[in-house]
């Protein structure tokens, strides 16, 4: 059994997630913070009615700047709500009775097995939705492989091409490579992005990127390896909502205690454009507030 001796991410820690939880925080049981619309993804993901958002507890990285540390640290284990795959399933077909336009499943990677078999019981029940895999990029093939063929849409993070960095901000030294190799996975399962006549994406990847403050040169080193490698076949989404967070240690992250500029994220944006990146998003100033950050709790779970 795969929980048995857990190496659905790139941490690989082999524990027994049946009777201990893994380096994610997480043991096998699927737990979730939230299940409700989400009006602040993409235009093309979120549209009039809103993604059908889940939010899966714990994660496999640890960025220090962590937006929704609440449910990702491991000090935080017990928020959310313990569901069994025919509750997840449910909770696919509420969310498709509200009228969202997708599924959208955030920090998935832990309960991968067990996802895929909730989008088989839903879908017997009349899910006919795209799924949205809405990921921080650090993956491997091997995990993706037990959804990766039940998933239309790929929303990966790229967050860094320098192993110090990611060292630094997200304590994963390899984060570079697996977020490459993971991409490049994606890739190669869903092709040339497919939208309905209404503007929604309905098949096709959209890769993230965060500015952080003081980190415009790595951000532009990740355009130049993206458009270099994928050129315009995948959307790019360029973010600006970075906010500092109770969660910082501002201290021992004095880089990360500010908010992005103006200045700093104008600058990137001409990069992409000068690059010749036609497809994609960005975000207007005001998205970096923190009412941008989804309140968690379990009774915001529809069931």
């Amino acid at each position: 059994m795969i929980m048995k001796k857990c190496e659905l991410c790139p941490r690989k820690c082999g524990v027994d997630r049946i009777a201990q939880r893994g380096y994610c925080g997480q043991t096998n049981e699927i737990r979730i913070a939230r299940a409700a619309p989400h009006v602040w993804e993409e235009p093309c993901i979120s549209g009039k009615n809103g993604s059908g958002t889940v939010f899966f507890c714990g994660c496999t990285l640890g960025c220090v700047y962590c937006q929704n540390a609440a449910i990702s640290r491991e000090s935080s284990v017990e928020r959310g709500e313990i569901v069994s795959i025919s509750e997840l399933a449910d909770i696919f077909m509420q969310l498709q009775n509200d009228g969202v336009h997708n599924i959208n499943l955030v920090t998935p990677t832990m309960f991968a097995p067990n996802i895929s078999e909730a989008i088989d019981l839903a879908r017997s029940h009349g899910l006919t939705l795209p799924i949205v895999y809405n990921t921080g990029g650090y993956e491997t093939s091997e995990g993706l492989s037990h959804v990766a063929h039940k998933i239309d849409i790929y929303l990966p993070d790229f967050k860094y091409v320098s192993p110090d960095t990611a060292k630094k901000h997200s304590c994963a030294e390899d984060y570079p490579q697996y977020a490459k190799e993971s991409l490049a996975y994606m890739t190669k399962k869903l092709g040339t992005a497919q939208f309905d006549k209404d503007g929604m994406m309905q098949r096709g990847i959209i890769v993230r990127h965060l500015l952080l403050p003081g980190q415009l040169a790595e951000s532009k080193r990740v355009l130049d390896y993206l458009f270099n490698e994928y050129g315009n076949d995948v959307y790019y989404s360029l973010m600006s909502q970075y906010t500092p967070v109770a969660a910082l240690d501002s201290a021992k992250h004095p880089e990360l205690a500010r908010r992005v500029t103006t200045y700093e994220y104008d600058k990137l944006v001409e990069y992409a454009l000068a690059l010749g990146i036609k497809n994609g998003f960005t975000q207007s100033r005001n998205a970096a507030k923190e009412s941008f950050i989804p309140e968690f709790g379990m009774g915001e779970i529809k069931q």
